[in-house]
């Protein structure tokens, strides 16, 4: 079965933010966030339509913010449940944590 490409795009204000993917017309999956100034990344919501859940795709918006906090040197904090999880999951991500 050949994955789907998805474009994820970041979005971001002052102290919030989010990573997107528009699904279908009217349907998207996003991560949100709360950042100020150097500090953490603090990842507090995600969420798939649940006509869409089951196809990785909430995987694909923490590791979009895994890649860019490693490219940008900021840390994570994981409060959202979904990406608690992930991160014990994925144990190379440690050095991230904030």
């Amino acid at each position: 079965m050949a994955e789907t490409e998805y474009r994820i795009a970041r979005e971001e204000g002052p102290t919030r933010g989010r990573y997107v993917i528009e699904l279908a017309p009217g349907a998207e999956a996003e991560m949100t966030y709360k950042k100020s100034g150097d500090g953490p990344m603090i990842i507090d919501h995600t969420g798939v339509p649940p006509e869409f859940e089951g196809r990785g795709i909430a995987l694909r918006l923490v590791k979009a913010a895994v890649a860019d906090a490693r490219e940008q040197g900021f840390g994570i904090t994981p409060v959202c449940p979904y990406v608690v999880v992930q991160f014990r999951r994925h144990p190379e991500w440690r050095d991230l944590l904030a």
